[in-house]
């Protein structure tokens, strides 16, 4: 009885109020787990050269990567707008078993080329494939950028894996949508780089790869882009939420040449909580420099309803947050194009591998660059208990 009576005193109903939000926490942590990425290390790259001939096609442009946990291979978007040879995406192994990539460690497997509704190739011209994402009962979802100047829509297409060809496609809110006067939608050759699904396989989300034309500047030297996130709700199949992504504002070291093209390229969902990692590419007439972000959704601002961010107060529109992960200047290796991101199988350690891609553009200044890293995860528990012990996370 004096037990009891202790209990339900203040204090005692205070520590029990505090054990069960504890214990609540715990379960919510464990139940919906978020990925922590923790000790990013460099495991080798493998090179494969602009003339390489695969299966009378030209493997590269590849500019997305998708992962496929359960045949242990990798499909590859190239961005050829069906004019080297149809569009198409390559089934790749990248041999991880030693825990490292070593430069013969992938070899294509096989070409599936994009058919539309009628079982057609698509036309030269009509498409631009950008990134790839793999979806559930062997389907696949591919974006294609399309192109501005001749008032062709982008569009995000699902298709099936085995044949390749068209099953649907998601709705494209209008105000990304080319415009005949350049005055609102996508910029020419910005749009849509990026495509990732969530790992419960209940949204979809893309990216522009600059700011829409009336939302803001595209990126130019020490300048940022307000790139817009696109939250697809994979039930519905329709746009739910739109985020602001800024872009570095880069300073070029050197400016010996007037190119310069700097953006968003690929997104990889982490968790069911918006948490990503971000590519991010800029050409500066000397060399790449590329970054990989970790990036939040979690406490932006759902500019969906905002049709331009010039004609609103950007200023009190929160956006998404980012950290650096890693400058890849720091590796020492040549960097290329990279474009796309996925990540791959455990490796021997445990810990988990990721695979970055790069496009060559078919120049043949240019290569198709695979480049592999590993990350520590944390358990779900673990990750709970760093919220409230700051020294385990030193």
């Amino acid at each position: 009885m004096l037990i009891i009576r202790k209990f339900l005193s203040l204090p005692g109903l205070m520590f029990l109020f505090i054990v069960i939000l504890t214990i609540s926490l715990l379960l919510n942590n464990l139940s919906n787990p978020t990925f922590e990425v923790r000790d990013l290390k460099f495991i080798g790259q493998a090179i494969l050269p602009t003339d390489y001939s695969f299966q009378n096609t030209q493997l590269g442009g590849l500019s997305g990567i998708t992962y496929d946990h359960a045949k242990r291979l990798y499909y590859s978007v190239s961005d050829d707008r069906s004019q080297k040879s149809p569009a198409r995406f390559y089934t790749l192994k990248i041999d991880l078993s030693k825990g490292k990539l070593e430069n013969n460690g992938v070899k294509p497997v096989s070409v599936t080329k994009l058919l539309d509704k009628n079982s057609k190739s698509f036309a030269p011209g009509s498409v631009d494939p950008e990134a790839i994402a793999l979806a559930n009962e062997n389907t696949l979802f591919i974006s294609s950028e399309g192109n501005a100047k001749k008032i062709i829509d982008p569009f995000i297409k699902k298709f099936a894996l085995n044949s390749g060809k068209e099953i649907n496609q998601l709705s494209i809110p209008d105000k990304f949508l080319p415009a005949q006067k350049s005055q609102t939608g996508i910029r020419n050759n910005l749009a849509f780089e990026s495509l990732t699904i969530t790992p419960d396989h209940k949204y979809l989300f893309t990216a522009t790869e600059n700011a829409l034309i009336q939302d803001g500047s595209e990126a130019k030297p020490k300048v940022s882009s307000p790139c817009r996130i696109l939250s697809y709700n994979l039930s519905t199949q329709e746009v739910d939420k739109e985020f602001i992504y800024p872009t570095e504002a880069v300073n070029p070291f050197f400016k010996i040449s007037s190119r310069y093209s700097s953006g968003l390229t690929d997104l990889l969902a982490l968790d069911n909580k918006g948490k990503f990692l971000s590519i991010e590419r800029t050409f500066t007439g000397l060399g790449f420099y590329i970054a990989l972000f970790e990036v939040s959704t979690e406490s932006a601002e759902n500019i969906h309803q905002v049709d331009s961010l010039l004609n609103s107060n950007r200023q009190n529109l929160k956006p998404i947050k980012k950290k650096m992960l890693l400058d890849l200047r720091k590796l020492d290796v040549t960097l290329d194009n990279i474009e796309g991101l996925t990540l791959g199988p455990k490796l021997p350690d445990g810990q988990q591998s990721l695979i970055l891609v790069s496009d060559n553009n078919f120049n043949p200044l240019q290569r198709t660059q695979i480049l592999a890293f590993k990350f520590k995860v944390d358990s779900p528990l673990m990750q709970f208990l760093r919220r409230f012990i700051p020294e385990l996370s030193r």
